[in-house]
């Protein structure tokens, strides 16, 4: 396996959409490994990981690396500082996210499989997204399963 400099990384800057910006460096390219993801996801204050979400076929956990995090799970909250981590098992219909609600950048390792197929289900959005992995891009229903926008569309 080759060692990759973190120069030679992807770095993924995300706009001031429902979550605000945030900057993601990719360590499992697509290309690289196909079983798991890996990234280091940076949240300046305010914003957040993702709207509250959980996976039908994905386990996700973060590791918590500088700064402090607030971790939405459902209605319940908990402050996250480094050395922390939180998984989240597929299947478990419990929405959660991380927000950064401190004055300073956060920095979180983010690790989830890649199931070649998965249903994310947005509780608080009415909204559900199909990830078949064959395909081009994702497809939105709401949870009535009728087509619908993304639910980061604004």
């Amino acid at each position: 396996m080759p060692a990759i400099p973190e120069g030679d990384m992807h770095v993924e800057l995300n706009g001031d959409g429902p979550c605000g910006p945030s900057r993601c460096i990719r360590i499992s390219d697509p290309d690289r490994l196909t079983q798991f993801g890996a990234f280091v996801e940076i949240l300046p204050p305010g914003s957040s990981s993702s709207i509250k979400h959980w996976h039908s076929a994905e386990d996700e956990m973060i590791y918590v690396l500088e700064g402090e995090i607030t971790l939405i799970e459902g209605d319940e909250e908990t402050v996250l500082h480094p050395g922390d981590a939180a998984t989240f098992r597929a299947n478990e219909p419990v929405g959660h996210c991380l927000i950064n609600r401190s004055d300073a950048p956060t920095r979180c390792l983010v690790v989830g499989t890649r199931a070649s197929y998965d249903r994310i289900t947005y509780p608080d959005r009415d909204r559900v997204c199909l990830r078949d992995r064959s395909l081009p891009g994702d497809l939105w229903f709401d949870t009535s399963l009728k087509p619908a926008d993304s639910a980061y569309s604004d």
